[in-house]
Protein backbone atom coordinates (compact mmCIF):
# COMPACT_ATOMS: atom_id res chain seq x y z
CA UNK A 1 0.00 0.00 0.00
CA UNK A 2 2.99 2.27 0.88
CA UNK A 3 4.15 1.77 -3.13
CA UNK A 4 0.65 3.49 -4.04
CA UNK A 5 1.36 6.65 -2.43
CA UNK A 6 4.45 7.33 -4.41
CA UNK A 7 4.29 10.40 -7.34
CA UNK A 8 5.54 8.18 -10.36
CA UNK A 9 5.96 11.94 -12.22
CA UNK A 10 9.16 12.57 -9.85
CA UNK A 11 12.94 12.32 -11.56
CA UNK A 12 14.90 9.89 -10.13
CA UNK A 13 17.49 11.09 -7.95
CA UNK A 14 20.27 9.20 -10.52
CA UNK A 15 18.61 10.69 -13.51
CA UNK A 16 18.68 14.52 -12.20
CA UNK A 17 22.39 13.92 -10.68
CA UNK A 18 23.18 13.29 -14.88
CA UNK A 19 21.44 16.04 -15.84
CA UNK A 20 23.11 18.41 -13.89
CA UNK A 21 26.10 17.26 -14.50
CA UNK A 22 25.14 17.41 -18.31
CA UNK A 23 23.87 21.31 -18.54
CA UNK A 24 27.87 21.96 -16.29
CA UNK A 25 29.63 20.29 -18.78
CA UNK A 26 27.45 22.29 -21.82
CA UNK A 27 28.21 25.70 -20.32
CA UNK A 28 31.87 25.07 -19.38
CA UNK A 29 31.61 24.27 -22.93
CA UNK A 30 29.89 27.56 -24.11
CA UNK A 31 32.15 29.48 -22.06
CA UNK A 32 35.52 28.18 -22.57
CA UNK A 33 34.26 28.99 -26.44
CA UNK A 34 33.25 32.30 -25.64
CA UNK A 35 36.86 32.82 -23.68
CA UNK A 36 39.09 31.60 -26.76
CA UNK A 37 37.51 34.21 -29.00
CA UNK A 38 37.95 36.95 -26.55
CA UNK A 39 41.68 36.34 -26.31
CA UNK A 40 42.12 35.81 -30.27
CA UNK A 41 40.88 39.57 -30.88
CA UNK A 42 43.87 40.65 -29.72
CA UNK A 43 46.45 42.99 -31.37
CA UNK A 44 50.12 41.81 -31.18
CA UNK A 45 51.76 38.66 -29.92
CA UNK A 46 49.82 39.40 -26.31
CA UNK A 47 48.04 42.14 -25.15
CA UNK A 48 49.93 44.85 -26.98
CA UNK A 49 48.25 47.53 -27.45
CA UNK A 50 49.55 50.56 -29.61
CA UNK A 51 48.40 54.16 -30.09
CA UNK A 52 49.08 56.68 -32.72
CA UNK A 53 48.75 60.92 -33.35
CA UNK A 54 48.79 62.12 -36.71
CA UNK A 55 49.59 66.12 -37.61
CA UNK A 56 50.70 67.76 -40.89
CA UNK A 57 54.29 67.72 -42.00
CA UNK A 58 54.13 71.34 -42.32
CA UNK A 59 55.47 71.84 -45.87
CA UNK A 60 53.70 73.28 -48.58
CA UNK A 61 51.44 70.82 -50.88
CA UNK A 62 52.37 71.49 -54.79
CA UNK A 63 50.69 70.17 -57.65
CA UNK A 64 54.19 69.05 -59.25
CA UNK A 65 53.69 66.16 -61.59
CA UNK A 66 56.76 64.64 -59.95
CA UNK A 67 55.37 64.86 -56.70
CA UNK A 68 58.01 64.54 -53.65
CA UNK A 69 56.05 66.87 -50.99
CA UNK A 70 56.16 66.32 -47.58
CA UNK A 71 52.61 64.82 -45.92
CA UNK A 72 52.05 64.04 -42.31
CA UNK A 73 53.52 62.81 -39.19
CA UNK A 74 52.73 60.04 -37.72
CA UNK A 75 53.64 59.46 -33.68
CA UNK A 76 53.30 56.43 -31.76
CA UNK A 77 52.66 57.37 -28.02
CA UNK A 78 52.11 54.18 -26.83
CA UNK A 79 52.90 50.30 -27.33
CA UNK A 80 55.92 48.19 -27.00
CA UNK A 81 58.62 48.53 -29.47
CA UNK A 82 57.32 47.66 -32.84
CA UNK A 83 59.73 45.81 -35.50
CA UNK A 84 60.66 48.08 -38.74
CA UNK A 85 60.86 44.93 -40.46
CA UNK A 86 57.44 43.85 -39.73
CA UNK A 87 55.53 47.61 -40.45
CA UNK A 88 53.37 48.20 -43.24
CA UNK A 89 52.19 51.90 -44.56
CA UNK A 90 49.26 52.73 -46.28
CA UNK A 91 47.98 55.58 -47.02
CA UNK A 92 44.40 56.47 -48.77
CA UNK A 93 44.54 60.62 -49.92
CA UNK A 94 40.79 62.53 -49.78
CA UNK A 95 38.43 58.96 -49.55
CA UNK A 96 40.24 58.16 -53.08
CA UNK A 97 42.81 55.46 -53.99
CA UNK A 98 45.47 53.28 -51.99
CA UNK A 99 48.51 53.85 -51.92
CA UNK A 100 51.39 51.66 -50.07
CA UNK A 101 54.04 53.26 -49.02
CA UNK A 102 57.85 52.02 -49.01
CA UNK A 103 60.68 53.05 -47.04
CA UNK A 104 62.37 56.18 -48.13
CA UNK A 105 64.81 55.90 -50.79
CA UNK A 106 62.71 52.92 -52.57
CA UNK A 107 62.61 54.38 -56.77
CA UNK A 108 58.94 54.12 -57.78
CA UNK A 109 57.31 54.38 -54.75
CA UNK A 110 53.94 56.05 -54.68
CA UNK A 111 54.47 57.40 -51.56
CA UNK A 112 57.46 56.56 -48.42
CA UNK A 113 57.84 56.85 -45.15
CA UNK A 114 61.02 58.26 -42.95
CA UNK A 115 61.68 56.63 -40.12
CA UNK A 116 64.55 57.58 -37.20
CA UNK A 117 65.90 54.44 -37.79
CA UNK A 118 69.46 54.85 -37.42
CA UNK A 119 70.95 52.08 -35.82
CA UNK A 120 67.50 50.85 -33.75
CA UNK A 121 65.55 48.13 -35.18
CA UNK A 122 62.23 49.08 -33.39
CA UNK A 123 60.07 51.62 -33.84
CA UNK A 124 59.47 53.42 -30.11
CA UNK A 125 57.70 55.62 -28.37
CA UNK A 126 57.31 58.77 -28.55
CA UNK A 127 59.30 58.87 -32.20
CA UNK A 128 57.55 59.50 -35.34
CA UNK A 129 57.49 58.57 -39.01
CA UNK A 130 57.39 61.18 -42.06
CA UNK A 131 55.22 60.37 -44.46
CA UNK A 132 55.64 61.73 -48.09
CA UNK A 133 54.34 61.60 -51.54
CA UNK A 134 57.04 59.24 -53.85
CA UNK A 135 57.12 59.18 -57.68
CA UNK A 136 53.22 60.01 -57.95
CA UNK A 137 51.77 63.21 -56.78
CA UNK A 138 49.11 61.57 -54.55
CA UNK A 139 47.77 64.84 -53.42
CA UNK A 140 47.79 67.90 -55.44
CA UNK A 141 46.41 70.54 -53.11
CA UNK A 142 43.78 72.14 -55.07
CA UNK A 143 41.62 72.53 -52.07
CA UNK A 144 44.58 74.37 -49.88
CA UNK A 145 44.25 70.75 -47.61
CA UNK A 146 43.88 66.98 -48.29
CA UNK A 147 42.77 64.53 -46.08
CA UNK A 148 45.17 61.60 -45.24
CA UNK A 149 44.08 58.34 -43.64
CA UNK A 150 47.92 56.40 -42.72
CA UNK A 151 46.65 52.62 -41.96
CA UNK A 152 49.52 51.06 -39.74
CA UNK A 153 49.73 47.33 -40.31
CA UNK A 154 51.98 44.81 -38.24
CA UNK A 155 52.80 42.13 -41.03
CA UNK A 156 52.12 38.59 -39.96
CA UNK A 157 55.59 36.27 -39.54
CA UNK A 158 55.34 32.38 -39.60
CA UNK A 159 51.09 31.65 -39.47
CA UNK A 160 50.34 34.72 -37.87
CA UNK A 161 48.03 36.83 -39.99
CA UNK A 162 49.12 40.49 -40.25
CA UNK A 163 46.75 42.87 -37.78
CA UNK A 164 45.64 46.40 -38.65
CA UNK A 165 47.28 48.38 -35.76
CA UNK A 166 45.65 51.66 -36.20
CA UNK A 167 43.80 53.94 -38.92
CA UNK A 168 44.98 57.63 -38.22
CA UNK A 169 43.32 60.42 -39.77
CA UNK A 170 45.64 63.95 -40.60
CA UNK A 171 45.12 66.54 -42.64
CA UNK A 172 48.07 68.04 -45.03
CA UNK A 173 48.11 71.61 -45.91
Amino acid sequence: MNNDNRNDEAVSPVIATILMVAITVVLAGVLYVWASSLAGDSTGGGLDTFQFDGRDAGGDITDAAAGGDELVYIQMTQGPGLSWSLLQVSIVVDDGASFTCEEAGTEGADCTYTTNKDDDKNWETPYEILVSEGDVNVCDGSEGFCSIDVTLTKRGIGGEDSKVLAVETAIAE
